[in-house]
């Protein structure tokens, strides 16, 4: 009996870890993804067959869609990744130089955290400005960190800990009065709360297709602006200019090398048309009403300790907590074998970010709710956070 078929239990439990990936999908996306594998196939811009062309088609589509959403004019400065993780290793590779400083916040994922350690090897000075106690970011800290040589900020929109929104707009605003360029890590936020690359002034924007855009793992990407040059990752067969060695130097060939995912490019965007079709606004004021609920009951826990904001107007769906004299993976677990509730406990590949709330010695365990749960959902996690908790006293 295959893995799937003995863990199909999986599909009744309370599903908490929305932060990591969304789940479950929009009907839509699973049934795009197995018409494309059943029914499509092809390679985009491998050849001149029907197949071919459609596989294309699709990445357009999706292209174009995406830079609806994120208010982006020329859908072709939007290159396809496989996850937010490799777009910001293409944006922090392709733009800095030995000798350009860049600034971060220190609630910085290690999709950020641990490219700029490797090139600080190579010659780059890296500023990771000292957030609040709960992940709050004040712009004036950043305005104090530039220097002559600063060349780019790049921040997260949200935390992936305490889902602390930051103030994108304002640093944005602060960057293009700098000329520095922008960058923002999308990946707690895309598909949640509105990004408009214009009025925020971003100027590279990473995101990944599997958490709030609702799409499929292995899904992602990085738009960047006309006028910035970005040297690419890697390079390789692209479909065009196959009679050169050289690479193609315009996007978004110059980013996107091999074989996309178009499989998971088409899961990808039926995600966005079901956020369009829904209303970004209507996805936003469901989980901000869930993060309220969850928020009000974990209060009323006696030794249970909420890190972040704790205000569900400041933060995505994401709540961080630990339980006087429990151990957050003890937690967790049993969560999970005891009550079937998923949740995340430990860093989250967020170091930096649980020194800055005061939680790096003992981690934190993560609630995150999405789109799909409902309050019966979160009436079931308080009962069993209290019922754990009890334990401990």
């Amino acid at each position: 009996m295959s893995i799937i078929y003995k863990e199909a239990s999986l599909m009744e439990t309370t599903y908490m870890d929305n932060a990591a990936t969304t789940f479950p999908k929009p009907e839509s996306v699973y049934r795009a993804v197995d018409h494309f594998n059943r029914y499509l196939g092809g390679n985009p811009g491998r050849g001149s067959n029907k197949k071919t062309l459609k596989a294309g088609s699709v990445l357009l589509e999706c292209r174009d869609a995406l830079a609806e959403l994120f208010n982006i004019r020329d859908s072709s400065r939007l290159a396809f990744a496989f996850n937010v993780t490799e777009a910001l290793n293409i944006g922090l590779k392709g733009l800095l130089n030995s000798g350009d400083h860049v600034i971060t916040t220190s609630m910085e994922h290690n999709s950020v955290a641990r490219p700029l350690f490797v090139l600080q090897g190579r010659g780059i000075e890296w500023t990771a400005v000292r957030c609040a106690e709960d992940g709050s970011l004040d712009p004036e800290e950043i305005r104090k960190a530039i220097r002559t040589n600063t060349r780019l900020i790049c921040i997260l929109h949200a935390s992936n800990l305490t889902g602390t929104i930051m103030p994108v707009a304002e640093v944005g605003k602060l960057a293009r009065e700098n000329d520095i360029l922008f960058m923002v890590d999308s990946a707690q936020t895309a598909g949640v709360l509105a990004l408009d690359v214009e009025e925020q002034n971003i100027d590279i924007l990473c995101f990944t297709g599997h958490k709030g855009l609702l799409g499929p793992q292995g899904t992602g990407g990085i738009y960047v602006r006309p006028g910035v040059e970005i040297r690419p990752l890697k390079q390789g067969g692209t479909g065009s200019l196959s009679e050169f060695l050289e690479h193609p130097e315009f996007l978004p060939d110059l980013l996107e090398s091999g074989t996309p995912n178009t499989p998971g490019i088409t899961g990808l965007l039926a995600g966005a048309e079901f956020i369009k079709k829904t209303g970004i606004e209507n996805i936003r004021k469901h989980e901000q009403r869930l993060t309220g609920y969850l928020l009000e009951g974990l209060k009323e826990i006696r030794g249970l300790i909420i890190h972040g904001p704790a205000d569900a107007d400041r933060q995505t769906a994401v709540v961080p907590f630990n339980i006087d004299g429990m151990d957050c993976g003890e937690i967790s677990m049993n969560l999970d074998y005891e009550f079937g509730i998923v949740t995340r406990s430990g860093l989250h590949c967020a170091p930096l970010a649980h020194r800055t709330i005061g939680s790096f010695e003992r981690g934190a365990c993560r609630l995150s709710p999405g789109y799909f749960n409902t309050e019966d959902d979160i009436r079931k996690v308080i009962e069993a956070v209290h019922t754990i908790a009890k334990r401990s006293g």
